[in-house]
């Protein structure tokens, strides 16, 4: 586990943007453990197809990360091919459970494409348990994830994995650009800064979970990182110099932030 003194420093650059921003990278002893949510939507163009350049330049941010010193977990998402699976399977009477699972192993085959990109720094399966995640992330190689269990989102997938392994923070990688204060789609919607949790959960609390329906969070996401006062950033994954942005420093995306609670 890292130092909690040289941590609190980076974050308060994140957070509060008191502390000086590191535009030529993070200084030496001031490594991070960090979750990266991956959205699966990001890996597939609008006809289905993987984008390879991009898995390739998610790979290479990591692998530049990891040569810092930084400790990354991947959690992947399932993408359009889950939503049609998804739909396929339920359109023939399967259950939201058995759609779940479907869910589950999509985003795990998703992950395997960015195991195969990591190459030898990549911890080499992809984990499903939080008990082999908390093996493999003291390995120092990049743990990789997809689904663990039926009617959970891989956003609380990677809200949960960030809890367990005590992450400094968690990023959250979509394809818009922060969170705003209604659906983006709609007509004077505003992207906002900072969002805190529970305006955050009042903009989301419409959306339905049903399998392959979560969006930017869901309920159990939004449990998990309040109840633990985890540092997250969404943002813009469709550029994946976002990721690498947003790990700097720079005001990218949108903050979540706790009123009246010191971030870990």
């Amino acid at each position: 586990m890292f130092e909690n003194s040289a941590n609190w420093c980076i974050q308060e650059s994140f957070f509060n943007g008191q502390k000086e921003n590191y535009p030529q990278g993070i200084p030496r002893g001031l490594a991070m453990r960090a979750v990266l949510k991956l959205g699966g939507s990001l890996l597939y163009d609008k006809d289905g197809s993987v984008i390879v350049d991009r898995v390739k330049d998610y790979a290479n941010i990591i692998k530049s990360l990891v040569k810092e010193g930084h400790s990354i977990i991947v959690v992947v998402g399932g993408g359009k091919p889950a939503r049609t699976f998804i739909d396929a399977a339920r359109s023939l009477g399967a259950t939201e459970a058995q759609c779940d699972w479907l869910g589950i192993k999509l985003a795990r085959d998703n992950a395997e494409l960015l195991c195969a990109a990591l190459g030898s720094i990549a911890y080499p399966t992809i984990v499903e348990t939080l008990d082999e995640l908390e093996v493999a992330v003291n390995l120092n190689k990049v743990v990789l994830m997809g689904g663990l269990i039926p009617a959970q989102s891989t956003n609380a997938v990677a809200a949960v994995a960030a809890e367990t392994v005590r992450a400094e923070i968690l990023f959250n990688a979509t394809n818009v650009d922060g969170v705003y204060d209604r659906d983006p789609k709609k007509t004077g919607a505003v992207k906002l800064e900072s969002v805190t949790i529970d305006k955050l959960r009042k903009i989301l609390e419409a959306g339905g979970t049903k399998a392959g329906e979560y969006k930017l969070f869901d309920p159990v996401a939004i449990r998990v990182v309040e109840r633990s006062k985890i540092p997250t950033i969404i943002f813009d994954g469709t550029d994946a110099s976002n990721f690498s942005r947003a790990f700097r420093g720079e005001k990218i995306g949108t903050r979540v932030v706790y009123d009246n609670a010191k971030q870990r």
